[in-house]
């Protein structure tokens, strides 16, 4: 009998020890595919793992060591902000996603949403209202990097389990009418319009009844309202997909379920995925390709659900199937204009009615609209309160305020102000307003002026952009206007706050503040940066904006 000898230790061993194999037949075996392996042709590289299968990024909470997380700045594009959050763990790049504004629509801020969707907590990918489709997509392209559709038993298990107690504990911990999830009911009681003459703008004054609501809120918290579409919106959309206004479905009808439930704004992808099974032809790659996010005929940017319809005439779609296509209509957050130390009872909000023409068709914004006109008065409505984050008044009544806020950007400071009214705090309060015409978009000019008699409002700074025979003036450019105030006033522990657009304002307004830290604290452009970032971070520079 021949012995077989062990093959050295360097030579790859292809038959497994416990292979039902004698040891000659092992090593027959072994020396067969290595000969056979040879003989092939050297394999081709293979491309770099995803991140989800690489090491590095195999916990999606990791921590990634992001520096603060750099792209949380609503300025920054989406494309920027991933670039920024490249090799990041994936709830990193999830929170990159979101529009950074941290605006609470979506129930959460961009980390805490971006974590919930992380651990299967929370499955809607469209919660982010700001960032709208563009966010939306973005989430479930990294959501296939977790295996969205993983079949493995033991890890669909998992995942149901970690889905099913995440959602238990809001269930037991978020309080009625503090929660988009659980709102209460509040009458609306009236609608008064700010601007005067002939403006432009149909900006409002809302005012809620509370009584009854439990609600109790604080000045810097946002008021989330739950609006019905426009009635003839919803009858445009009906004709466009001839179907009866009265189809039931799950019980009710289409035209309710349209003015209730259903989002009629930007066209969800789902939308054109059905339409592409309807249509043929060129129209059918069109379709497809606007299901993907793509934009072949120029026009992605326009098509709410009615447009989208409209581009393909002739359809005429299962309404059942249409409505289940369509994305549910949000509430929408507006900044508390009024402080509950004036009447703990009343809440008021400042509104712009959002209009604008695209392609020969009116546009509405929804909750704007409902506001502002549709809302009857005593009319009780599906509201909540969000908590501020990060924008509150300081805690010491002493420390002078700064406030920033153009438009109706200047509703979280009259609540500041009739919140230092009542309670006699004694530090200065220095207002930057800003509107179209002085004559006819002053908002709240006699309330200010009272203010101001009573020592309140220590200082009122005001920009109009379309006076005749004045120069086009701005919030940042009365701050460079008076930049030596200013930064006299930052010295003296000023907190500096604004409140208004996100993507153009608030830009601007933070590059005069860096513009006005260099000149005035004889600070290089890095340092004055610097200056302005550590504001930021200490909570003397706050931010509400949209």
């Amino acid at each position: 009998m021949s012995v077989i000898e062990s093959p050295p230790a360097d030579i790859v061993q292809y038959i497994p020890e416990d292979a039902p194999f004698s040891e000659e037949q092992r090593a027959w075996l072994n020396g067969f595919f290595a000969g056979l392996l040879s003989s092939l042709p050297a394999a081709p590289t293979l491309p770099s793992l995803p991140a989800a299968a690489d090491p590095t990024f195999r916990d999606p909470m990791a921590d990634g060591g992001d520096d603060g997380a750099p792209w949380h700045d609503p300025a920054l594009s989406l494309a920027e902000r991933m670039a920024m959050a490249e090799n990041r763990p994936l709830r990193r790049r999830m929170m990159a996603a979101m529009a950074q504004q941290d605006c609470g629509q979506c129930g959460y801020t961009c980390e805490t949403y971006a974590d919930e969707i992380a651990q299967h907590a929370e499955e809607r990918l469209n919660l982010c209202v700001p960032g709208g489709k563009e966010t939306a997509r973005m989430l479930k392209k990294l959501i296939e990097e977790m295996g969205g559709g993983a079949t493995d038993p033991d890890e669909e298990k998992a995942k149901s389990e970690a889905k099913a107690a995440a959602r238990l504990e809001p269930k037991m911990t978020a309080e009625r009418g503090y929660s988009r999830e659980l709102p209460v009911e509040a009458r609306f009681l009236s609608r008064t319009r700010l601007n005067k003459g002939e403006s432009e703008k149909s900006t409002w004054h809302i005012e809620f009844d509370l009584a009854g609501s439990g609600l109790r809120y604080t000045v810097g918290d946002s008021f989330g309202v739950y609006p019905v579409n426009d009635p003839a919106l919803v009858a445009a959309v009906i004709e466009a997909i001839n179907a009866p206004p009265d189809f039931p479905i799950a019980g009710r009808i289409l035209a309710d379920v349209l003015t209730h439930d259903m989002s009629l704004g930007a066209a969800p992808d789902m939308l054109f995925e059905l339409i592409s099974y309807m249509v043929g032809g060129e129209r059918k790659a069109t379709a497809r390709a606007l299901a993907q996010g793509e934009d072949p005929d120029g026009d992605a940017a326009t098509l709410d659900v009615l447009a989208a319809v409209q581009k393909f005439p002739g359809i005429r779609p299962d309404p059942e199937a249409f409505v289940e296509c369509l994305e549910g209509l949000q509430p929408r957050l507006y900044s508390i204009s009024s402080s509950p130390r004036v009447d703990p009872d009343r809440l008021t909000l400042t509104v712009d009615h959002v209009r604008y023409e695209i392609a020969g068709r009116t546009r509405l914004g929804v909750a704007s609209t409902f506001l502002s006109s549709a809302a009857a008065p005593g009319a009780t409505l599906k509201v909540y309160a969000q908590r501020a984050h990060n924008f509150a008044l300081p805690a010491d009544p002493t420390t002078p305020i700064v406030m920033v806020g153009p438009g109706t950007g200047v509703a979280p400071f009259r609540a500041f102000l009739q919140e230092r009214m009542i309670t006699r705090a004694p530090g200065d309060a220095w207002l930057f307003f800003g509107h179209q015409r002085r004559a006819c978009d002053f908002f709240y000019e006699q309330e200010f002026d009272g203010l101001k008699d009573s020592g309140t409002l220590t200082r009122l700074s005001l920009a109009w952009s379309r006076d005749k025979d004045t120069p086009k003036t701005y919030v940042q450019d009365r701050m460079r206007a008076e930049a030596a105030d200013l930064w006299a006033w930052l010295q003296r522990g000023a907190h500096f706050y604004v409140c208004g657009d996100a993507r153009r304002m608030a830009v601007d307004v933070e590059k005069t503040m860096v513009a006005i830290a260099a000149t005035c604290g004889h600070m290089s452009e890095a340092d004055a940066t610097t200056f302005v970032a550590d504001l930021k971070k200490t909570g003397r520079y706050q931010t509400d904006v949209y």
